[in-house]
Order: structure tokens, then sequence, then C-alpha cells
């Protein structure tokens, strides 16, 4: 596989990942990072902790809940964990910078991703943003959003002809308070807690990505490009993959009980039961139709849309070596 990396980029990521290389390629142990904190958006992986499909394959698996404050592209670098969930645009900027991560399955199919926007504000589509606030979550999950204004030939430097973006945190105050005139919501969580909030739905317009033609994939598993090299990890991640995936459509097929296991998870206690279980429902919208193997076709899509970015695209030139075939190929047998 080749990368495109300086010398520099390359030593500093291949220190950084040597621990990783070093510490847990012997032994049947994983760590997975996830995204964010527990919650029915992972429940295929503590579906397959707590029914058993990771050990049945020889593992012992620990699932790291993530955060505000936890970038899994540097918690796989520093070598605390084995492998990664990531949106593709955030780990394919981490490639491109120099982070060799590499996908190795792709348990979701379809993207969560959308804009929740006020109705009386007169927004009908894209053209409508002009002059408006918009909210935007940052930490790489940004640039779907920046790609998408780019295509349009909208400016996200504000003033009339552009919007003004609002870096938004990871709730839904800024729409409820009419700080902004949209939000990013995923169909699986946020726009449930706009309702939530005593909103209707008659009073919203929502964009999904996937809609507007500029969906990108999310919540596909990295690890660092040096691993696969080694026969051992390769032989594990085949398992962690085929594993995961038992969990994933088991997790489909019972979402009650699915979203039941995730709570038991959730040390914090912070999730309920019926947020659980509705997020549940719209995840596995999401999951279906994948096997866990990478569509080239969404994989492109995806390229597409992050080099269509005019004169500050995501990423400058096409990845070369950013996914792999070989784990799932083995895992699907």
């Amino acid at each position: 596989m080749k990368t495109f990396l300086t010398g520099a980029a390359t030593a500093i990521a291949l220190a950084l990942s040597a621990p990783a290389f070093a510490a847990s390629h012997s032994d049947n142990s994983v760590k997975l990072q996830l995204q964010w904190v527990t919650q029915a958006q992972f429940a295929g992986y503590y579906v397959a902790l707590e029914k058993g499909f990771y050990e049945e394959e020889g593992l012992d698996v620990t699932v790291l809940p993530g955060g505000p404050d936890i970038a899994p592209p540097q918690v796989l670098a520093g070598g605390g964990a084995d492998a990664m969930l990531n949106w593709m645009p955030s780990a394919l900027a981490a490639r491109e910078k120099g982070l060799p991560v590499v996908n190795i399955a792709q348990p979701f199919k379809s993207s969560g991703l959308m804009l929740t926007c006020w109705k009386d504000t007169g927004i009908t589509g894209p053209q409508d943003f002009k002059g408006k606030t918009i909210g935007v979550w940052f930490f790489g999950n940004e640039y779907p959003f920046l790609s998408w204004m780019s295509q349009e030939g909208i400016s996200t430097e504000g003033g009339e002809d552009g919007v003004t973006v609002l870096k938004q945190g990871f709730n839904v105050d800024p729409l409820i308070q009419r700080q902004a005139d949209c939000i990013s919501t995923m169909t699986y969580n946020e726009y449930g807690q706009v309702l939530d909030a005593g909103v209707s739905e008659d009073e919203l317009v929502t964009f999904k990505y996937e809609d507007m033609g500029v969906a990108t994939l999310e919540d596909g598993i990295y690890v660092l490009e040096e691993n696969l090299a080694d026969p051992m990890f390769k032989e594990k991640m085949v398992k962690f993959v085929r594993a995961s995936m038992k969990g994933w459509k088991y997790a489909e097929e019972n979402p009650d009980e699915a979203a039941e296991i995730v709570l038991e998870y959730d040390e914090t206690g912070a999730q309920t039961e019926a947020h659980q279980k509705r997020m549940m429902g719209e995840i596995a919208k999401l999951t279906a139709g994948s096997n866990g193997a990478l569509d080239e076709a969404d994989y492109q899509r995806t390229v597409d849309t992050l080099l269509g970015g005019g004169s500050d695209p995501v990423i400058s030139k096409a990845p070369e070596g950013a996914w792999t075939h070989e784990i799932t190929d083995e895992a699907l047998k």
C-alpha cells in the first residue's frame, strides 16, 4: 500500500503507533475505541460482548467509551486501542495528515446525519441557508457539512450570501434557544431530543445528507496500516469483525433487547430505556444492508464529496490504501 507521507510525518506516525504494534498482537485481547459515550449507536459491539460472540472467537474484547475530550485517531496512534470507530471523512483527513489508518470493515451502510431547521425561517432548500446561522459539530464531524456548502457554492464565512457557522456542542440547545436557524442532528439521537423538548415535527424541516447526495460513510472500523502487516493481528481482526457483525445483525433483529444490553453497559447511568430503544430502532436502519464489507461505490461517493470542497477541500487528493477487503473477505467466509 502506498502512503503519501512526508518523512517527518512518517516518523511521527510510526513512533506514535509503535506501542500499539508491540503491545497487543500476540495475545487475544482487543481494545475498541468508540467515538462517543455508551449508547445504542454502538449496540452491535455490546451485544457481541453480552452474547459471548467474541468469547466464541477466543477474544477478550474491551470496549472503550468515547466522549467530548476523546479523539479516537489520537487514541489509536498512541497505542491505547487496537481498533477505532470513526466517520470516514475524519479518518481520511487523519490519513492525509500522516496517520495511516485503514478501514477494515463498514457496519454502517447509510448516514444518519442531517440538518434540522425551524420551518418558520422560510428554509425550504440549501440555497435558503444563505444569511442563516447553522450549528455544526467539529472534531472531524464538520467535514461533510463544509463539503456540502462548497458544492452548493455557499460561503461558510457568514454574511448575506454565506452561512454563519456556530460551533455546536453535542446538544440541541442552539435550536431550542433560537441561537441557530438549523443545527446538526443524527436521525437516531438529537432529532429525538428536539422532539423531546416539546417541538412538533410540523415546526421543523430536515435535510438528510443521504437524500441530498452528500452523504459520507459513518462508523467504520479502522486500524493502523502497519499492524496489518502482522499475520497474528490480521487473524485477530478477522475474528473481531466476524463477531462484531454477528452482534450487529442480532441487534438489528432484536432492537429492544439490544437497547437493554446497552443500558447494562452504561456505567454513567445517563441513558434512559425509552431513548435507547428509539435510538436502536433508527440505528438498525443505518446498519441494514451491510454485511460489514465496505461498498466501493459508497467509498467513492465519500471521497468525491470530500474532494469537492472547492478551494478548501477536506482532502487534497484521492487516498490510496485507505481501505482493505482482506479482513471482511476472510471474516465472511
